[in-house]
C-alpha cells in the first residue's frame, strides 16, 4: 500500500457541514475550519488515546449534570467550522444541542491532547474558532511536558489561560465543581509504550 501524505488543508474555502458529511469513510479524517477542508491525523497514538480515556473517566463524574462525549464526533459550529474534539461536556439542560448528527452548538468544556501534528492548530485556529463561538471552557492537553492548560472564555471574545496543572496539583473548576483529580493520574495512566 502506498504511503501517501495529504496536504493539511485540502480545499481552502467553499466546504460546508454538507459537503463534509458527503465524504466517504475511507479517504480519512477531516475538519472544516472557516469553510477550509483540513486533514487530520489517520489515527491517535496509543499514549493520547490512554490520556484520553482516563480524562473521560475523571470527567464521567459530572455524568449527573453532563453528557460526557468523546472522539470520534461532530462539533457543529456553524455551517463552516465542523470539528473533532478529543472530548466533550455538555449540560444535561442544553440537550438540544445535540442531534444524531454531532452536537450543533458550543459544549461547555472542550477537551484537545495535542499531538505533534495538531498543536499547532489546537493552540491557534480550532482555539480560536471555539472562542468565537461562545465554548466556555477550553482545555489543552500536552502529553509531552505532562501539562493540562484550562483556559476560560474572557470579555474579548477570546480565552484566557485560568491554570496549568502540572505533577501533583489538583484540576478544578469553579463553572464545574463535579471535577476534581489530580493531573498526574492521569499521565502516569500511560504505560511504557515501545517506539
Amino acid at each position: 500500500m502506498e504511503n501517501r501524505r495529504w496536504p493539511k488543508r485540502i480545499r481552502e474555502q467553499g466546504w460546508t457541514y454538507d459537503d463534509y458529511a458527503a465524504l466517504p469513510e475511507e479517504v480519512g479524517r477531516f475538519e472544516v475550519i472557516d469553510g477550509a477542508l483540513e486533514a487530520m491525523s489517520p489515527a491517535p497514538s496509543l499514549p493520547h488515546q490512554v490520556i484520553s480515556r482516563e480524562l473521560y473517566r475523571h470527567m464521567s463524574r459530572c455524568d449527573d449534570e453532563y453528557l460526557v462525549l468523546y472522539s470520534p464526533l461532530d462539533v457543529i459550529l456553524s455551517p463552516r467550522h465542523v470539528l473533532q474534539p478529543d472530548l466533550v461536556m455538555i449540560h444535561r439542560d442544553r440537550l438540544e444541542i445535540c442531534s444524531v448528527r454531532g452536537v450543533e452548538g458550543p459544549p461547555d468544556v472542550v477537551v484537545e491532547i495535542l499531538s505533534p501534528s495538531s498543536a499547532d492548530k489546537d493552540r491557534g485556529r480550532k482555539m480560536q474558532v471555539y472562542a468565537h463561538f461562545g465554548v466556555p471552557e477550553y482545555w489543552v492537553v500536552d502529553p509531552d511536558a505532562a501539562v493540562l492548560e484550562r483556559y476560560t472564555a474572557d470579555e474579548g471574545g477570546g480565552f484566557r489561560l485560568a491554570a496549568a496543572y502540572r505533577e501533583n496539583q489538583t484540576v478544578m473548576s469553579n463553572r464545574f465543581p463535579c471535577i476534581r483529580f489530580c493531573v498526574r493520574d492521569v499521565f502516569q495512566a500511560v504505560p511504557k509504550f515501545r517506539s
